[in-house]
Order: C-alpha cells, then sequence, then structure tokens
C-alpha cells in the first residue's frame, strides 16, 4: 500500500504532540518523541494494512516511545554526585533554611490551591508557571486561541488569589 508521508504528517502532528506532551509534560521532549514516532512509522509503514487504523497505529507508537523517553530522562538524572562535587554545591549555596522551609510551604499552598481550579485553568497555568511557556506557545501547545488562553489566565488568577486568601485567613485566625 502506497502513503503519502506528508499528509500522514500534516494530519496527525497536532495528535501526536498532545499525547507526548501530556506524557512528558516536557514542550522540547514532545516534538523530539513526535520526531522519533514518525521515524519509527516510516520503516513500518509497511507493516500496516487498514488505512482507517493510522491514526491508533500512531497514537500507539507515540505513547510508548514517550513512555521510553521520560525512563530515559529519569535514568540520567539518577546519576551520583561525587563527595567533592556535592561538598562543594552545599557551601556554594549558602541559603537560609528557614527561607527554603517557607518558600516549599507556600509552593505547596499554591499547588494545592491550583488543583482546585477547572481542568482548563490547570492546564494553562501549568504550562505557564512550571514550563515557562507564552501565550502564544500555550495557545499553540493546546490548540486554542491566543485570546483565550490570555483570557483563562486570568481568570485562573482570579482564582487563586481567592483560593489563597481564604487559605491565608484560616490559617491567621486564631482559635477560640
Amino acid at each position: 500500500m502506497e502513503f503519502n508521508f506528508t499528509k500522514i504528517y500534516h494530519e496527525y502532528y497536532a495528535r501526536l504532540f498532545r499525547i507526548s506532551y501530556s506524557i512528558s509534560r516536557d514542550i522540547h521532549m514532545a516534538e523530539d518523541i513526535v520526531q522519533e514516532t514518525f521515524i519509527k512509522a516510516v520503516n513500518k509503514m509497511d507493516t500496516i494494512e487498514d488505512e482507517s487504523k493510522m491514526g491508533a497505529w500512531l497514537s500507539t507508537i507515540a505513547t510508548r516511545t514517550a513512555i521510553d523517553f521520560v525512563r530515559m530522562e529519569r535514568n540520567k538524572k539518577g546519576i551520583p554526585m561525587e563527595q567533592e562535587m556535592i561538598e562543594s554545591l552545599g557551601t556554594a549555596m549558602k541559603q537560609n533554611v528557614e527561607e527554603e522551609v517557607e518558600t516549599v510551604f507556600v509552593m505547596e499552598q499554591i499547588n494545592h490551591a491550583i488543583r482546585k481550579l477547572r481542568k482548563e485553568y490547570q492546564e494553562v497555568l501549568s504550562l505557564k508557571i512550571w514550563h515557562g511557556l507564552k501565550e502564544n506557545q500555550i495557545a499553540h501547545v493546546l490548540n486554542l486561541k491566543p485570546c483565550t488562553v490570555k483570557t483563562r489566565i486570568y481568570r485562573a488568577r482570579k482564582q487563586l488569589k481567592i483560593f489563597l486568601g481564604e487559605r491565608e485567613r484560616s490559617v491567621v485566625t486564631p482559635l477560640t
């Protein structure tokens, strides 16, 4: 069976990117995963018999490739450091323990508040805050209009302020 690779690429790229991004949570890694998926697909294109199953077949390849990429990345981060390097990092950082604990506490509060938000607000905030993407990039990743992304970010921040304000009042209010 003869396939038009360019047509297949354009038809399935966004779908494979969403799958890859949902597993890797890294925009650059997701792009690499999609490229690797298409390379694997081209090499095995002769094995597909029913063109109507192309999307499912590519999605399976993308899912497995993404899982492999995440595992490889996790293994890279697990490389132990030499003792000398660990000690030099400890002396170079010189951060106040109280500040670190307070920062961790605040981040936990923010994460807890974000989890209370609606899913579409969580998505845009996650991409904005944790992945450092701009509104246009978020729009591209989520297949939305930039104005929709800006509106969701605005509304998400507004909700966060309410959630964090409630939490602060409950922490400050003395028990009677």
